[in-house]
């Protein structure tokens, strides 16, 4: 079996420095706020100030991330995106996730309701910038 992979939009999220919740025994929480940001590609819009990734560290090195926000396309529509993650800071830190969005049923971008959609985040070229690019498989 052979996967494809289809490029679907690059974010560009700028965010705040983290809250630290800190330890609950379990894990280390930092809630970081999402102020704003771009995206282009298939569907090209801004990033909406309001969302946040909330991310846990384990002890083992593992971290588990789930960011939820707003997108607004240039043509006026908004998006949901949750987007959730592992993070490994062992000797690759990759950081993949597992976007998923909400968008009206009836709208333009009906089509990113289903499929299985995959995320890359690197830092961005900004202070407290991240960068995703999200790809759509087939």
């Amino acid at each position: 079996m052979t996967l494809d992979a289809e490029m679907i939009m690059k974010l560009y999220i700028q965010c705040e420095k983290p809250m630290e919740v800190r330890s609950d025994g379990a894990g280390y929480l930092r809630v970081i706020p999402i102020v704003g940001g771009t995206f282009g590609g298939k569907i090209c819009g801004e990033v909406v100030s309001g969302g946040a990734d909330w991310n846990t560290a384990r002890e083992n090195g593992i971290a588990h991330v789930f960011a939820k926000y707003l997108l607004k396309t240039q043509d006026g529509e908004y998006i949901a995106i949750e987007n959730e993650g592992k993070i490994n800071f062992g000797e690759h830190s990759m950081i993949k996730t597992s976007p998923r969005f909400q968008a009206d049923n009836t709208g333009n971008y009906a089509w990113l309701n289903s499929g299985v959609y995959v995320g890359a985040l690197d830092p961005g070229s900004k202070e407290n910038q991240v960068e995703i690019t999200i790809y759509k498989l087939s």
